[in-house]
């Protein structure tokens, strides 16, 4: 790839925020949906009410994930072997 074809990146420091970021938009996009097509069933309204859960539900999961990461993975390191190096 040439200098002008590359895609800038976000500096590393950024992955402790990015990484639940995307974590929250896309488990609250599918788990919101799930919720609210279970709940209402094909109904006509179905994307403008699920797209208001999945908004209300992701102002909630990211703060949520950012408080709680730090627990989860010092839980994981009790858990799991480190990695071989």
């Amino acid at each position: 790839m040439t200098g002008r074809n590359r895609r800038r990146k976000l500096p590393v420091r950024y992955a402790s925020v990015v990484s639940p970021l995307v974590l929250s938009l896309l488990m609250t996009f599918i788990v919101s949906f799930i919720s609210t097509l279970k709940s209402l069933g094909l109904h006509p309204d179905l994307p403008a009410i699920w797209l208001t859960a999945w908004g209300l539900s992701w102002l909630v999961a990211f703060p949520t994930l950012l408080l709680v990461l730090p627990v989860v993975r010092r839980i994981v390191g009790w858990l799991c072997e480190p990695a071989a190096r």
